[in-house]
Formats: structure tokens, C-alpha cells, sequence
């Protein structure tokens, strides 16, 4: 089942987040990678800007996936699953239901250039790797330069998906 996540969420979508998040570890460089991956504060101040979904198995989340509208385009945002609940459907149906709240023509998707399960989920479903990921990254997003440098953005064009 998918609901829209609480701020009494906060606390088990960062539990979520963070778990997930091991995989990057070895994989995206070093110099990104951190434990906890996304400080509670950060959360906090991501959930005032983006607005997620949940997906509930049984009375729990175990997965997340937060959607933000900026200018003419909307960002897809911190979509995690638990690992246990992995390669369920539960991503899909969390891009899906995301999908059909996009009121924006184009939905991007930024992800680390080296996390390649990622990246094929997307394009599994029709999203595109952007060749002008640097401008996007710099017009849409607030991360650093060498995160600019490390990361890939897909998008897909909502009005044929």
C-alpha cells in the first residue's frame, strides 16, 4: 500500500534511507560516502521541500520515495527500499504512483554515475541518461561540485509516459 509520509515518519524513513544507502558504500567514491549517509536534519529539511511516499508492508514502511516540483521540472527524491524488500515491485509502484502525480512536463532523476542498479532500474522504465547532466545538476539541485562530477541525471518526458 502507498500513503504519504508523515513527519512522524521521520525517524523509520530514516532508518530506511540509511540502511539502503550501504550499498553505495566501495562503490561511489570514497569522499562522498559517509555513515549515517543522510543526517536526520538533512531529512528534516528534505521533507519540507519534497513530498514522499511510502510504501507499507504489513503496519511497516519499507520503502520511500519523495517527488519535488522545481521550476518546469520535477525531481525525483531519495527513493529507497529496504534491502529485505528488494526486487519486490515496491520502487515501481512508488515511480509509478510518482508518475501520475507529475504535473510538470519532465521528471529527473539524479543518481551517482556508478551506482549501475540505479541507473537500469530507471531506464527499465524510460527514462534516459541526460548528456547535459552538469547544467542540470548546477539548475535543479544544491549539491557540491564534486558530487556534480560523480553523478548522472535521467529523465523521462511526462506527457508520453
Amino acid at each position: 500500500m502507498i500513503r504519504q509520509c508523515r513527519a512522524s515518519d521521520a525517524q523509520r524513513m530514516y532508518f530506511i534511507i540509511n540502511k539502503a544507502a550501504e550499498a553505495y558504500e566501495g562503490v561511489i567514491p570514497p569522499d562522498r560516502y559517509q555513515q549515517p549517509y543522510m543526517s536526520m536534519g538533512e531529512l528534516r529539511e528534505e521533507m519540507e521541500r519534497a513530498t514522499f511516499y511510502g510504501w507499507v508492508a504489513g503496519e511497516e514502511l519499507v520503502g520511500i520515495m519523495g517527488m519535488e516540483p522545481i521550476k518546469d521540472v520535477t525531481l525525483i527524491r531519495h527513493a529507497y527500499v529496504l534491502p529485505e524488500h528488494q526486487r519486490k515491485g515496491i520502487a515501481t509502484k512508488l515511480l509509478d504512483h510518482i508518475k501520475r502525480m507529475v504535473k510538470t512536463s519532465r521528471l529527473l532523476v539524479g543518481t551517482w554515475a556508478d551506482a549501475s542498479w540505479a541507473i537500469s532500474f530507471y531506464q527499465k522504465h524510460g527514462f534516459h541518461l541526460l548528456p547535459d547532466k552538469d547544467l542540470l545538476l548546477k539548475t535543479y539541485w544544491d549539491i557540491p561540485r564534486r558530487q556534480i562530477e560523480t553523478s548522472v541525471v535521467l529523465g523521462i518526458d511526462c506527457r508520453q509516459a
